[in-house]
């Protein structure tokens, strides 16, 4: 009997909800569905919580510039800005995700990666970070999340007792913030950090054969970054700092590039792979799937207009050209719907007519009117089927959809079907035994140790050293003695 219950997860309606944890899926490994009303609800509520600044990556900045292909790539995907010689406009953001509109510049935070491709075909958004995963699984969590990132809802205060009482209490974190707290949680700048897609894609070619992808933007300056203790004095003496460098940098002309790899998997590989490709908070290593050069961009004009060419950018997965297409990845599934939704309330209904979001490819689309509408329709058709010559969206001959195979199932809220390696653990132990040396595991020690020692809560503090503990023994063991004085 829950009738009553203080403890009860409930909507906003008061009837309570069947889990926190798990979005409703056809089958463990089924695509969500829209009738999953807690779930958007969740998301829903979630994407109006802050007026205007974006809910999340509020602080960042950006530049326009160039993606030019310099290997062939088109066995794997017909998309049109991948194809041998392709040169394509772009538009890239970069951000914090916790922090609001003044935060600095330099708080350990993961960096938001955000690129706008202006194709032939309509736009092409990859919303990434500058890491390859995350620190949760599925988008019912997600919300929550980014609440225990935020400040005190009593204080105001940013919380490292909620950070860690989340962290702690979500071991599937464990990879992400091993990140965070390592060297890459406060890069240098933009400019010396890689990017990821961190989410896997789904590339068809032309003659309709899939496979599955992960995106990886290597930058060419070089990876570099801040101890905490320089990140801590930037932060009072340069609030602004990586907004400052990126500008300044491309005013003088040294206009900062990466290099796009991808990781292919065959289509068949993903259901017996030794963990499940799509959990966001994995990565494929690089012996089973080596990098494969695609090609470079390069940023090589700053916004004329800051407001108008960063603010009012509109970033969203769901913006998928012919080639490329989702994954069953739960938290890709969901911003497939949560990123439209939150700009179509933080800047309007017609986002996708201001500067920095309009295609520069025709637009015919029987959306009509709204607040700020400024382009009129093509036709004066505003509805399908007609007699007057507006658009047809019947499929081509030998066009693919992205789309993969599914067993029939009950709709149920469950995670994914483990498959034989899959761990918490596992990967973000490799990550400080096998790619950190002893100065990098140090500095880890060191962040950790100062983080959690903020905690005051006595229990969370109690499971923040398991949580260590059980990614590592002896980095575990270190962290606590250092709390201690040792």
């Amino acid at each position: 009997m829950v009738d009553g219950s203080p403890n009860v997860t409930t909507t906003n309606a008061g009837i309570p909800v069947g889990s926190d944890e798990h979005s409703l899926t056809v089958g463990r490994d089924g695509p969500v569905v829209l009738h999953d009303a807690y779930l958007i609800e969740k998301m829903a509520h979630f994407n109006r919580e802050r007026v205007p600044e974006r809910v999340v990556h509020a602080k960042g900045s950006g530049a326009y510039g160039t993606f030019r292909v310099t290997n062939d790539v088109s066995e794997f995907t017909c998309a049109d800005l991948f194809q041998p010689g392709r040169e394509t406009r772009m538009l890239a953001r970069f951000s914090t995700v916790a922090g609001e509109m003044g935060s600095p510049d330099t708080w350990r935070d993961p960096r938001g990666f955000a690129l706008k491709f202006y194709t032939r075909q309509g736009n092409y958004d990859m919303v990434g970070n500058n890491t390859p995963v995350f620190f949760i699984r599925d988008p019912q969590k997600f919300q929550d999340f980014i609440r225990s990132q935020k400040r005190h809802p009593q204080t105001g205060l940013r919380n490292n007792t909620m950070q860690w009482d989340f962290w702690s209490l979500s071991p599937e974190s464990a990879h992400q913030v091993t990140w965070l707290m390592g060297d890459r949680g406060v890069p240098k700048d933009w400019r010396h950090m890689d990017g990821f897609s961190s989410h896997t894609y789904q590339w068809i070619n032309a003659e309709g054969e899939r496979v599955w992808v992960k995106y990886r933007f290597v930058t060419d300056q070089g990876n570099d970054f801040l101890t905490q203790e320089e990140a801590d004095r930037l932060a009072g003496q340069d609030a602004d700092r990586h907004r400052r460098d990126l500008f300044e940098a491309i005013e003088r002309g040294e206009y900062p590039s990466w290099t796009l790899q991808v990781q292919i998997m065959p289509l068949e590989d993903a259901a017996t792979y030794r963990f499940n490709p799509f959990d966001l908070t994995k990565v494929w290593p690089f012996g089973d799937y080596p990098p494969i050069e695609v090609g470079r961009m390069t940023l090589n004009e700053n916004p004329s207009n800051h407001f108008i060419h960063i603010e009012q950018a509109a970033f969203e997965p769901s913006n998928l050209v012919p080639g490329i297409g989702p994954s069953p990845d739960k938290m890709l599934l969901g911003r497939l719907f949560s990123y439209p939704d939150t700009h179509r309330y933080r800047i309007g209904v017609n986002y996708n007519e201001l500067p920095p979001n309009r295609p520069e490819s025709p637009v015919r689309s029987y959306s009509k009117d709204g607040r700020m509408r400024f382009f009129e329709p093509d036709t004066a058709a505003v509805y399908h089927p007609n007699s007057y010559g507006g658009p047809d969206a019947a499929r081509q001959e030998g066009e693919e959809q992205a789309s993969w195979r599914v067993e029939a199932a009950e709709l149920v809220r469950e995670a994914y079907s483990r498959h034989d390696e899959d761990d918490d653990f596992v990967q973000p132990r490799a990550l400080i035994r096998d790619v950190m040396d002893e100065a990098a595991r140090e500095r880890l020690v060191s962040n950790v140790s100062g983080h959690v020692s903020e905690v005051t809560d006595d229990d969370v503090l109690g499971r923040a050293l398991k949580y260590w503990r059980d990614i590592d023994p002896e980095i575990g063991e270190r962290v606590a003695a250092k709390l201690n004085g040792g």
